[in-house]
């Protein structure tokens, strides 16, 4: 009897996943051209990506079938890559500075899901999703040795990545919910935290936010982060978020979404009064764009990679967009570089945006596997 109850729980749980995949999962086909055969692209080549008029975008690396994910320049200019399915972390010099890294070097192997990367002058910070540790860098032969653990976190969960910043002498650290929706019970999860440079007086910084994979800093200081709203709610709902992250405050998740909207799906009747205390966002996303990482340019705009959906019935997201900012607000949006859905075809999936000092623009493709530089 016990071994038939199983066994109908099984087919249950399958038909469920049957259910969801085909009401929720968009059809993808697979692409019928690869991108790197149509870059470098520029006003003599439109296809695939669409790009401002007298801009070039071309390949900076290729990175053959492995998924970058977190971009970081060290002390002498040289582009670093986290692979968080490979456990590795990267270097890619370009000493000819012609545009396309010289060779690609190992850093750092054998991490457990490594994603966010820091400098602190020749200090190279990396976190793991269960620990942030610092080691000795040299940028002279990209080696990183004497790793120090500063702090542990919870590792795994449905949002395993964890992503560092430093400004000044602290370092930030958010770690994403455990479940699409759920009240916590860890301390650390859905949140931002902050600690000194050797890892003490860790402390949480903003909380309520379910999945703030990337953050950045403006030119005033404020800390600006993009956060992926719940699923299941249909093709139109909940808003995607960018949020200037405030200490002390909390952005709504898991009751709350977009501008202080009660979540009706998650245990109605409590909390009711909870959503107008939260803090807004800044800005809000289509639903399921899944926006990652943001970096401001020189004159103070904004530019944020939408990674691309898979909770709609219609892809959507899998573009870079521009957001005007003045005085700590968006006063608009518009796409920048789109192309990499064409129909239902993902050519690739934009992860992180970094800028050098000369200003080009650097863009990580956890699908395609490339990284591409853009002026």
């Amino acid at each position: 009897m016990r071994n038939i109850l199983i066994l109908v729980l099984v087919a249950v749980a399958l038909g469920l996943g049957i259910f969801v995949a085909r009401k929720y999962l968009p059809s993808l086909t697979p692409p019928s051209k690869d991108i790197r055969q149509s870059l470098p692209q520029g006003a003599d080549l439109a296809y695939p990506l669409t790009i401002p008029d007298g801009k070039r975008i071309g390949i900076f690396a290729d990175l053959k079938g492995q998924a970058p994910r977190v971009l970081e320049f060290d002390t002498n200019g040289t582009l670093l890559v986290s692979l968080t399915s490979q456990g590795k972390v990267l270097a890619l010099p370009d000493v000819n500075n012609d545009g396309q890294a010289d060779k690609i070097v190992e850093v750092l192997t054998g991490l457990n899901r490594p994603h966010g990367l820091a400098f602190d002058g020749n200090n190279l910070y990396v976190a793991e999703t269960d620990k942030v540790s610092k080691y000795v860098y040299d940028p002279r032969d990209f080696s990183a040795d004497n790793p120090q653990v500063i702090f542990e976190l919870p590792g795994g969960g449905g949002h395993f990545t964890r992503t560092i910043r430093i400004t000044g002498d602290k370092l930030f650290v958010s770690i994403g919910s455990s479940c699409d929706t759920c009240v916590e019970t860890n301390q650390f999860r859905a949140s931002l935290w902050t600690a000194n440079l050797d890892g003490s007086d860790l402390k949480p910084f903003a909380t309520g936010l379910r999945n703030t994979v990337f953050f950045t800093f403006d030119r005033a200081g404020n800390i600006w982060g993009t956060d992926m709203g719940r699923d299941f709610l249909g093709d139109n709902l909940p808003p995607d978020e960018i949020n200037i992250l405030e200490e002390g405050e909390n952005y709504g998740w898991p009751y709350c979404y977009g501008n202080q909207v009660r979540d009706s799906k998650f245990r109605p009747g409590e909390f009711s009064d909870f959503c107008p205390t939260t803090t807004p966002p800044v800005w809000t996303l289509d639903a399921h764009v899944a926006p990652l990482g943001l970096a401001f340019d020189r004159s103070g705009d904004l530019y944020v990679a939408l990674h691309g959906s898979w909770n709609s019935t219609i892809p959507v997201g899998y573009k870079i967009i521009k957001l005007s900012v003045f005085a700590g607000s968006v006063t608009r949006a518009e796409n920048f570089i789109t192309g990499w859905l064409s129909g239902r075809e993902v050519l690739g999936r934009p992860v992180d945006i970094i800028f050098n000092e000369a200003g080009k623009m650097f863009i990580s493709d956890d699908k395609a596997g490339l990284i591409y530089v853009f002026n």
